[in-house]
């Protein structure tokens, strides 16, 4: 196992290096700069922008200025955000729990909501329970999340009023204290409603259909041939061996909610990361942008390796070596 892990990191290695070209390449690709938009400004002098970007080595060749990057990277440099005028990692850091906390919140959300329906689903298959959940499914899947949760936000936030409709904390709440708590809980419901009730769909889908397959499997039907009651048959083999998919899948789904809440913290005002990568795409604030790729691409690698581990740690068939 622990031979595996190593090897699966050192493989990283290369993945991020090559990754890390593609991604410097495209960023250099999109027109302008972090200088662009003073040039704008009618008062702005030309001049000066263009000493303060051969300062900056904005306008190096594209390969020396990757070899710059790269270099200060290697030594914990990511560089200075030129919207925010502070280091790079001090940006993300000030957003990074914010992110955390919703992405915990939303995947426990979904394994709430998901595992219940596709049970129901799988074990009623062709009932009216099994027919309304596959209509929810389908409206999901049909439904962007970036749509779901404008609907989401005018409904309850702006017609309703019974939730916040941006922030992560009430402005006057005391750090600390039980009500700040509470507040932070409050202005992340919301948020994690809308995510959970997209993500649910796939793991219900595919739950229900591994629990039909494995109904009508060889050694269901002789654990029933023996006399078992259906509720252990359910119980310690159909349900067991079908939550194994969906256990080793946890990783690919922590990777899908961060690159989801993009548009869920977006919508919501919520200050995350994704919220953070988009104003800095639109800014052209490149060293916050590859930062920002760079650290998802990494979360990305790791949930793979984590859904392999989590696969060997629940079926003891399976070993990885």
């Amino acid at each position: 196992m622990w031979k595996f892990i190593l090897r699966r990191l050192l493989i990283m290695i290369p993945q991020l290096f090559i990754l890390s070209i593609i991604i410097f390449l495209m960023a250099k690709a999109m027109p302008g700069d972090a200088l662009t938009g003073k040039q704008m400004d009618p008062k702005a002098d030309a001049k000066r922008i263009e000493e303060i970007r051969k300062q900056m080595g904005l306008d190096d060749p594209v390969p020396v200025q990757y070899v710059h990057w790269i270099k200060n990277i290697s030594h914990g440099d990511w560089g200075v955000s030129y919207t925010h005028k502070t280091p790079v990692l001090d940006v993300i850091g000030d957003r990074i729990w914010n992110t955390i906390y919703l992405g915990i919140a939303t995947l426990i959300l979904t394994y709430l909501i998901a595992i219940p329906l596709g049970i129901l689903s799988g074990r009623h298959n062709d009932s009216w329970v099994d027919k309304l959940i596959t209509g929810y499914n389908y409206i999901g899947y049909a439904t962007p999340i970036f749509i779901f949760a404008l609907i989401v936000l005018f409904v309850f936030g702006f017609k309703l009023e019974w939730f916040p409709t941006g922030g992560t904390v009430d402005p006057q709440a005391v750090p600390g204290t039980f009500g700040y708590f509470m507040s932070k809980v409050y202005h992340l419901i919301l948020p994690t409603l809308s995510g959970a009730l997209i993500a649910t769909v796939t793991t219900v889908q595919y739950l229900r259909n591994e629990i039909i397959d494995t109904k009508i499997k060889d050694f269901v039907r002789t654990a029933r041939s023996k006399g078992i009651p259906n509720s252990k048959v359910y119980n310690r083999h159909i349900l067991r061996n079908s939550l194994l998919p969906i256990a080793a899948f946890m990783g690919y789904e922590i990777t899908g909610i961060v690159v989801g809440s993009i548009f869920v913290e977006s919508i919501f005002g919520y200050p995350g990361i994704g919220q953070l990568f988009v104003k800095s795409v639109l800014l052209r604030d490149f060293s916050v942008v590859n930062a920002l790729v760079i650290m998802t691409s990494f979360a990305t690698l790791l949930g793979t390796l984590l859904s392999d581990i989590i696969l060997s740690a629940v079926d003891p068939r399976i070993r990885i070596e």
